[in-house]
């Protein structure tokens, strides 16, 4: 048995993977997209060659067979020492990650309900990865572990209490792994210790949230039972009215057809008309589309908002945090989402958000910002590694 940990992720109708070696440094990522579609493919990152599959292929012979490209180009020799998976929800079961065994299976099932496109793939990549290595340590990591901590004032809904006690809607909370990491590095390079630092921490991609993490713990987050509350996202609509459903239902549109747009037609999508991707998005409005530019402007405005309502749950705030695919890439989101917060005392030096913070490790605040602000590139896959070697190391008798 080798050194190495594998991280596997499973999506709806994609895998990822990823190699680190004993010091977590990664060798290796692949991935497989189009699952149980026509078109699936896969390929590992950095070789131009794709990895043959069935056209309708699933995560099952996907994972198989990007494990057997790994081994052919010699990138994993033999099998791995832990294997980490990204499990979405853990609901109130589980607090921290665990190692898999019959009963964490068991548990992960039962959080389905709360997350019926996402547990079920991810228990997919589980059995398929203790079928091919079922000796091999295997670790679960939650998106809703990080916020197990959120006080009831953050995390109950004005809801019958009952609603709750017997069926356990409360607001959960996602990305959980990304904010952790946000924790830890903004401590590192402010130069203090993680259970002494408190930061707000936006992980923005197609996909967003925002945390306030005080002391190192998460204390408040913006999504909820699912990850469709909060934030304007790449195609999911984030906070609406929960009345827009009857409102709906009397124009004819049932709740099913309701929850699809929410979920795949809305967000930047739905106002830009044109796309999801926020790099088109900035290069339509550059060129004059309204839409794009209104896509934009909601985006921003929503985040600057959610900011200011982390600030309640803090005692006092060390940085803010941007991250993920466009919390770390895109200057504009940034700038404009800051200079919504100018009465709070943030601003940002023009030229260091223009170089991402590259040049001033992460730091991209002016000289008179109230509070810091850093550009932390997210990964998820580093912290899903770390646990699987911390819990296998824990489990090995010798």
């Amino acid at each position: 048995m080798e050194d190495t940990v594998l991280v596997v992720n499973c999506g709806s109708s994609s895998i990822k993977l990823a190699l680190f070696d004993g010091k977590h440094r990664k060798l290796a990522s692949a991935l497989a997209e189009r699952l149980n579609q026509n078109g699936a493919f896969a390929r590992i990152d950095g070789d131009q060659q794709t990895i043959p599959l069935k056209p309708d292929a699933s995560q099952d012979e996907a994972l198989e067979a990007l494990v057997t490209a790994f081994r052919d180009r010699k990138v994993m020799a033999s099998v791995p020492a832990a294997i980490g998976h990204r499990v979405v929800h853990g609901g109130e079961t589980f607090r921290e990650a665990v190692l898999i065994d019959e009963g964490v299976v068991s548990a992960i099932e039962d959080c389905a309900g709360l997350a019926p496109l996402h547990n079920p793939v991810n228990l997919s990549g589980i059995r398929a990865t203790l079928t091919l290595f079922p000796d091999v340590p295997q670790a679960a990591v939650f998106d809703t572990a990080f916020h197990q901590t959120l006080p009831k004032r953050a995390f109950l809904y004005a809801l019958p209490e009952s609603w709750y006690r017997n069926w356990g809607v409360r607001r959960y909370g996602f990305h959980g792994t990304s904010h952790a990491f946000m924790a830890l590095e903004a401590a590192r390079l402010l130069g203090k210790t993680q259970a002494t630092t408190s930061v707000i921490s936006a992980h923005l991609g197609n996909g967003c949230s925002i945390t306030a993490i005080r002391d190192g713990i998460s204390v408040d987050t913006s999504m909820g039972l699912t990850p469709l509350e909060g934030l304007v996202m790449g195609t999911r609509s984030g906070d609406v009215d929960p009345g827009l459903f009857d409102f709906l239902r009397g124009k004819g549109v049932g709740a099913e057809e309701v929850h699809r747009v929410l979920n795949q037609e809305s967000g930047l999508l739905g106002l830009s008309g044109q796309s999801n991707d926020m790099r088109s998005l900035c290069e339509l409005a550059d060129h004059g589309h309204e839409p794009s530019q209104t896509a934009i402007d909601v985006f921003c405005f929503r985040l600057a908002r959610y900011i200011g309502a982390m600030m309640a749950s803090l005692r006092h705030l060390d940085a803010l945090v941007f991250t993920g695919g466009i919390g770390e890439n895109s200057a504009r989101v940034r700038q404009e989402t800051v200079s919504h917060l100018r009465l709070m005392g943030f601003k940002l030096s023009e030229e260091l958000n223009k170089h991402h913070g590259e040049i001033s490790d992460g730091r991209i605040e002016s000289a008179d910002s109230r509070f810091p602000v850093l550009v932390i590139p997210t990964n998820e896959e580093l912290v899903i590694a770390r646990e699987a070697s911390r819990l296998a190391g824990a489990a090995d008798p010798s």
